[in-house]
């Protein structure tokens, strides 16, 4: 046997005591710079953790226990320590604690930039905290996507500076996936800047603003409302120090954006308008050395300031609070990416048939009959409708969300609830993770001390409040038989954890930001699987975290716009989700915010039959639309009748969608794939940031711009060629093609 020296002995020792997942029995490197430690996790994956100054200790979120440990081996020179995985090698310097990571023949994927990491003492009220930043070298041509659900516009997010919170149109999950074989997985619960700006300017109000006004309706947590919105302009300067290509983030300074438009030397970069906005947006640009002008134009009360970072070729994830530096690391191609991914954070469960056909949903039926009515008119009409949707406020003058049907205009919900399923319709509710306090449910809430103060939410990290929502929600609504369940606004809305305390304990909410839907959709999920034990729950929510996917959870995009360029958005939001191992999500077909001569308007009407064409290709297909009446029968006859195409299209492609979500439960399969999972060495398929695989066949063109009678599709290198479905004509693949588009469908090519 060959004697190492101490540090040999340490890891020995290490090594027979490592077992299961999380933190557990790490191989501890001790270095010049401090504690390496290391922990495989699967035969793919390695978490890295170094600690800094003593902090608190936060509860495990992202990774269940169930994994077994996997076997390795230790190699030791004078210079290194090497963990050899399978598939995987981590390689500390004894020196510096610097890492490289191999794949499992030797091949380089991801090493930490030399001096790239950094830990600093702080703290967040009363609680000891680290502030956590770690710099990776990419190599050429290296092409990152994932991160979740942002609305700038990029699916490769290599060199993009992104800032990673939870909002309304916007979900954080810190996780990305290169086509160089390999995944980071930031373990942290809050607020994380991804590849964060270098230098930021404050932007001043210009004294020539318009500061012009308009009225928009809007929803908030009240309901529906009309408000007067006030615009002014912002100017700024900047000095880049070299030519090259940067990463500017522009932040609004407040919670939640209502226009995103931002200017650099006269070229218009951003312009975003919606009555929910994130409040950062992104570009990438080059640009040259010198000054440059900034002008923003922002809602009143706005206070933008605008970030940049040079792309040096370097990937950086930096987290203000934490309790380590944390990251876990990935090898092989993005399925086995994902599928360790799952494995350590939680399998997929079955996801329910209903959930594959056609979801309806529209904001809002106004009682049981308004709803009966146009269930029954769906079946007399012979569309095929799954599941139908009660949106908000069905609860009436009782209280937001008091769990108490409005008993004027829903009088007895046992027989609304009854006659659907006597239609073979099954019925989602829309169910919130905040009460109205003034509500008799909402009394006894507060009494209990079950608030995140300030707010109207719940607090789900004290369990005894997890408890009890759970308790009300069984008894008064999961006893009425109703089918699925929309927890909307997980976020929860408006960022409401930061500058708040939660648990038990009062901890800061800036620890646990980012995680708050992981906790709501635990609840229920949870206590839907005792309640009913022979069904799998279907669950729709608004926001999500790393984990999110062990529960079945559907995500959408939240409440967007309609125009041509936020399908585009939904679209790369939706394949950035994908690729941050989430395999259930959707948007709101012919998006939220329509305009109000929807039912006139050939335009729009265009638009909208595109959204729902694109959804029939979409993991789940649902339709909604505010202050709407979304039924086909609204519209013209031609509209009518496309519209009632694309539901039936979808209802022929449920044999296929059911083999690909049962290859979800069981292989831990993507349904919606961005190109990188079949094609990572095709450098052209790279680019592509709305064309995406549904499953193993077909290759899904959306088309997004008004009039498109023909329009040029990219088709990925692929041995036996590709034949579009609608006319049967044959490609060979790794070339740019001129296709025609008719109106009733979109381009859709099987692979052969």
């Amino acid at each position: 046997m060959t004697t190492f020296g101490k540090i040999s002995l340490a890891i020995a020792t290490a090594v027979l005591a490592l077992s299961g997942c999380g933190r557990r029995g790490p191989v501890d490197v001790r270095t010049a710079s401090g504690t390496v430690s290391i922990s495989p996790l699967t035969d793919n994956s390695v978490r890295i953790r170094v600690a800094g100054a003593e902090t608190y200790e936060p509860e495990e979120l992202y990774y269940t226990e169930k994994c077994a440990r996997p076997r390795f081996r230790i190699v030791e020179d004078e210079q290194t320590v090497t963990v050899i995985q399978q598939k995987i090698r981590t390689v500390c310097d004894k020196t510096d604690g610097r890492l490289r990571f191999f794949d499992g023949d030797g091949n380089p994927l991801l090493s930490e930039s030399e001096g790239g990491r950094k830990i600093g003492e702080t703290r967040i009220g009363n609680t000891p905290a680290v502030s956590v930043s770690q710099r990776f070298e990419r190599q050429e041509k290296d092409h990152q996507f994932g991160l979740g659900q942002f609305q700038d516009g990029y699916l490769d997010v290599s060199g993009l500076t992104r800032r990673l919170t939870q909002v309304n149109t916007q979900i954080s999950i810190p996780v990305v996936i290169s086509n160089k074989g390999y995944g980071i997985f930031w373990n942290n619960y809050g607020l994380t800047d991804f590849n964060p700006s270098e230098q930021v300017v404050k932007l001043e109000r210009a004294e020539d603003g318009d500061g012009k006004a308009i009225y928009v309706n809007a929803t908030s947590t009240h309901g529906n409302i009309r408000e007067r919105r006030m615009f002014e302009t912002f100017k700024g300067e900047f000095t880049a120090p070299e030519d090259g290509r940067y990463s500017l983030l522009l932040d609004v300074g407040q919670k939640m954006a209502r226009k995103l438009y931002m200017e650099i030397d006269g070229e218009v970069v951003s312009d975003l308008n919606n009555p929910w906005l994130p409040p950062t947006t992104s570009v990438k640009m080059d640009l040259t050395a010198g000054t440059h002008s900034i002008v923003v134009r922002g809602s009143r009360g706005d206070s933008p300031s605008v970030g940049w970072r040079l792309d040096r070729g370097d990937t950086e994830f930096s987290s203000p609070v934490a309790s380590a530096l944390d990251y876990t690391v990935f090898s092989g191609s993005a399925d086995e990416i994902v599928g360790a991914f799952r494995t350590l954070t939680g399998k997929a469960p079955r996801i329910s048939d209903a959930a594959l056909g056609y979801v309806h949903c529209r904001e809002r039926y106004v009682s049981s009959a308004d709803l009966l009515e146009n269930a029954r008119t769906f079946r007399e009409k012979g569309i095929p409708v799954d599941i139908i949707v009660q949106d908000w406020q069905w609860w009436g003058r009782t209280g937001w969300n008091s769990m108490q049907f409005d008993p004027e205009n829903y009088p007895d919900p046992q027989a609304l609830v009854d006659s659907l399923h006597d239609m073979d319709m099954k019925l989602m509710l829309s169910v919130w993770s905040k009460i109205d306090r003034s509500s008799e449910l909402g009394h006894r809430m507060d009494s209990l001390g079950y608030y995140i103060d300030g707010t109207d939410w719940i607090d789900f990290f004290d369990a005894d409040a997890s408890a009890y929502y759970w308790k009300n929600f069984e008894e008064k609504l999961v006893s009425l038989g109703i089918d699925a369940w929309w927890l909307d606004a997980t976020e929860p809305e408006n960022d409401d954890l930061a500058g708040r305390t939660v648990g038990k304990d009062n901890l800061p909410g800036e620890l646990y930001r980012n995680v708050y839907p992981l906790k709501v959709v635990k609840t229920a999920y949870e206590g839907l699987r005792k309640a009913r034990p022979d069904e799998e729950p279907l669950i729709l929510t608004r926001s999500a975290a790393a984990g999110m996917q062990r529960y079945g959870a559907v995500t959408w995009s939240g409440d967007v716009g309609n125009d041509w360029e936020t399908l585009r958005r939904q679209i790369i939001g939706g394949l950035g989700m994908m690729s941050a191992g989430q395999p259930w999500w959707t948007y709101d077909a012919g998006g939220f915010f329509r305009p109000g001569n929807q039912y006139e308007d050939p335009d729009y009407q265009e638009r909208m039959l595109r959204w729902i064409q694109t959804a029939v290709m979409l993991p789940v297909m649902r339709v909604h639309g505010y202050m709407s009446k979304t039924e086909p029968w609204r519209y013209d006859a031609a509209t009518e009748e496309f519209f009632v195409k694309a539901i039936g299209d979808r209802k022929e492609l449920f044999p296929y969608l059911r083999s690909c979500a049962d290859r979800v439960a069981r292989e831990d399969y993507t349904l919606m794939r961005p190109l990188v999972f079949d094609f990572p060495d095709d450098e052209e398929a790279m680019k592509q940031d709305t064309e995406y695989m549904f499953g193993p066949k077909y290759l899904v063109c959306p088309v997004l711009a008004p009039s498109v009678t023909s329009m040029t599709v990219y088709l990925p290198e692929n041995d036996n060629g590709w034949k579009r479905l609608d006319d049967g004509s044959t490609y060979a693949g790794s070339e740019y093609v001129e296709v025609p588009v008719r109106p009733d469908s979109i381009p859709i090519f099987e692979r052969l």
